[in-house]
């Protein structure tokens, strides 16, 4: 087999505060490509207390500038250190790309999760916010007749429609191992959310709809995962509604904690306005919790409808309470999904998303020429 050697830029890594479901991607495939015989190297974004260099599961990683200035300090380091020393850089787009089409002279293989589209208008102030919004399928294009790697259909249809051409699907894998059946519940019907407390997450929805619920399910029960910027807002909402019998924070947690929540739960929510694909949405799964969740790109094929979770129309707080109603109330069909659940994840694995990505690499997409 032929070891390549891997520059990967990335704007954060796995060990940043605010890392999320590409990071998870990019730390499980790198370690395993590294584990094939390849040389890896990560050029991503520094935080508070990072170490300049670092090596993480035998790939090194190299932290320059902070969220705004890596894409700057990105190139100065590709000139300095990796110019001619590469056989293929990987180019992860989370929102902006590191434009290495423009200087980078070994082969360039984009990776990219999901389009920011409506992230513009959610996490971004105007003007800011529509000029992104305007200039993105601009920048994008730059790299539409170089190989391209995404997570989903939905992504895929995004890109197609943009001109690119070479656009390959590798679906992330899952950490945990599926149950054998499906555990012992929560006394109480129990409703989880897991993510970041931001606006494009939507996670008021979540409590919104919640609300509506308990006047049907008087005893459900609510868990919300997770940090961020709404945190104060979502405590305010909580507070006013007079859910907080109802309604418990759990902040940042662990694995294990996450684990044992989930087991738990019988409903994850996701209100997200889209995903790359939505990896607690698989988590949840392995452990036969089906997923309630608004019809967005990426959700839509991590959620097969009426198969392993529902999904029900955008911003439809309402539709969200009645399904969870529905859903809750109907053991069957609950138990339908749930056992779904189970046996659809079985087939995600970082083991397989990382052999696919090194069989497209190794053989011929990284032989691409400008």
């Amino acid at each position: 087999m032929e070891t390549l050697r891997i520059l990967w830029m990335n704007w954060k890594c796995i060990k940043h505060p605010e890392a999320g479901g590409a990071e998870i991607y990019t730390h499980e495939v790198a370690k395993r490509l590294v584990k094939m015989g390849h040389e890896v190297t990560l050029l991503t974004s520094s935080f508070p207390g990072a170490k300049s260099k670092e090596i993480i599961d035998g790939y090194t990683i190299l932290r320059a500038g902070n969220r705004f200035t890596v894409y700057i300090r990105a190139r100065e380091i590709y000139e300095k250190m990796f110019k001619g020393k590469v056989d293929v850089v990987i180019d992860e787009i989370n929102t902006l790309p590191f434009f290495t089409v423009k200087y980078v002279r070994e082969n360039v293989v984009a990776l990219i999760h999901q389009l920011a589209r409506e992230y513009w208008f959610y996490e971004t102030p105007p003007p800011l916010s529509i000029v992104g919004y305007f200039l993105e399928p601009r920048y994008l294009k730059l790299y539409r007749k170089h190989p391209t790697i995404t997570v989903s259909n939905s992504t895929k249809e995004d890109l197609k429609r943009l001109g690119f051409e070479n656009i390959y699907i590798v679906p992330p894998g899952v950490s945990l191992k599926p149950l054998s059946s499906i555990p012992a519940k929560n006394k109480e019907p129990t409703i989880i959310f897991i993510g970041r407390l931001k606006k494009a997450k939507r996670p008021q929805h979540v409590i919104k709809a919640f609300n509506i619920l308990r006047k049907k399910i008087k005893n459900a029960k609510l868990w919300i995962v997770g940090r961020g910027p709404l945190e104060t807002k979502l405590f305010k909402i909580t507070r006013k509604l007079h859910l907080e019998n109802s309604v418990k924070f759990w902040g940042r947690i662990n694995d294990k904690t996450k684990l044992d929540l989930l087991r738990k739960s019988h409903v994850l929510m996701n209100t997200s306005i889209r995903e790359g694909w939505g990896l607690v949405v698989l988590e949840a799964y392995t452990q036969a919790t089906p997923v309630v969740a608004y019809n967005v790109p990426g959700i839509r094929d991590s959620v097969k409808n009426l198969r392993t979770g529902i999904l029900v129309k955008s911003g439809n707080v309402s539709s969200l309470a009645d399904v969870l109603s529905h859903l809750l109330e109907n053991e069957s069909l609950w138990k339908s999904l749930a056992r779904n659940a189970l046996n659809f994840v079985k087939q995600f694995s970082w083991d397989h998303t990382a052999a696919k990505i090194n069989n497209y690499l190794s053989k011929g997409i990284h032989l691409y020429s400008h």
